[in-house]
């Protein structure tokens, strides 16, 4: 008889934990071929977005392709959810994903709510994961799932509102938050001045978010806008940078070999 799993263990989790950085980019195609070759460049995490676009996030089926093309090539998906729905925490996690962050969240209960969500046990008392042989448990056969996985399991939210900034301290201090992410493009919209993350007020919203993060010793994310950002924002204490998209990229590299033909 072959022996039960292994449960993965999470290197994201881990560089996070170990104050170092991860580097990813967000696959805006949703394709299972560039998640798996993302892995094998070398990037840590490749971001999934299911607030603006993508499959629907209580598509499994989807989200269970993307997830072999990571554990080929040994990266992690970032699965972005669009509202602190706990049935929908449960669900993506079930489904095998170790890493997401949760959107439009305002206050501490929204975060807690999220959080209890991916737990079985959760700040000394029962979580509400649920439990079920699903892909995460690879399908029951894993051994000493329920004690491994609250332990490699990441739940980070994104800091995008006026109201989140102003409930910021009650954010960073629930338990097991793994991350804040500060989105300065949402943050540009809910401040009145869409398309312009690079608004002083913007700014100062993300400033707030980096140093309550820095103090209460919770990582942060964000995004970089070219490498001299990403550098920056590395030696300023963040520790998950994405660093474009696929689209991003295609524009980029496409647009430079029609610069330089010559005919």
């Amino acid at each position: 008889m072959a022996p039960a799993s292994a449960p993965r263990t999470n290197d994201l989790r881990e560089t996070l934990e170990g104050d170092e950085v991860a580097l990813g980019v967000l696959e805006s195609t949703y394709s299972p071929e560039l998640v798996e070759f993302y892995g094998d460049l070398g990037l840590e995490f490749v971001w999934i977005d299911l607030e603006h676009a993508g499959p629907s996030p209580w598509d499994g089926e989807r989200m269970a392709d993307l997830l072999r093309a990571a554990d080929v090539s040994g990266t992690e998906l970032l699965v972005r959810l669009p509202e602190p729905d706990p049935g929908m925490v449960r669900k993506t996690l079930d489904a095998g994903v170790r890493n997401l962050f949760v959107s439009r969240i305002e206050t501490a209960d929204d975060v807690r709510r999220a959080v209890e969500a991916s737990r079985f046990r959760y700040d000394g008392d029962p979580g509400k994961r649920g439990f079920a042989n699903p892909r995460a448990s690879r399908w029951g056969t894993t051994d000493d799932y329920v004690e491994t996985e609250d332990e490699e399991i990441v739940v980070g939210v994104t800091i995008e509102s006026p109201a989140a900034i102003e409930n910021l301290d009650e954010i960073l201090a629930v338990p097991d938050l793994g991350f804040v992410f500060a989105g300065p493009l949402d943050l540009a919209v809910s401040l009145g001045h869409p398309g312009e993350p690079t608004h002083d007020e913007v700014q100062g919203a993300v400033a707030e978010i980096r140093e309550g993060a820095l103090d209460a010793d919770v990582p942060l994310g964000g995004l970089g806008f070219g490498m001299d950002d990403v550098n920056e924002k590395a030696d300023a204490g963040y520790q998950l940078l994405n660093l474009g998209s696929t689209t991003g990229a295609l524009q980029a590299a496409v647009r430079s070999w029609l610069d330089e033909y010559e005919g």
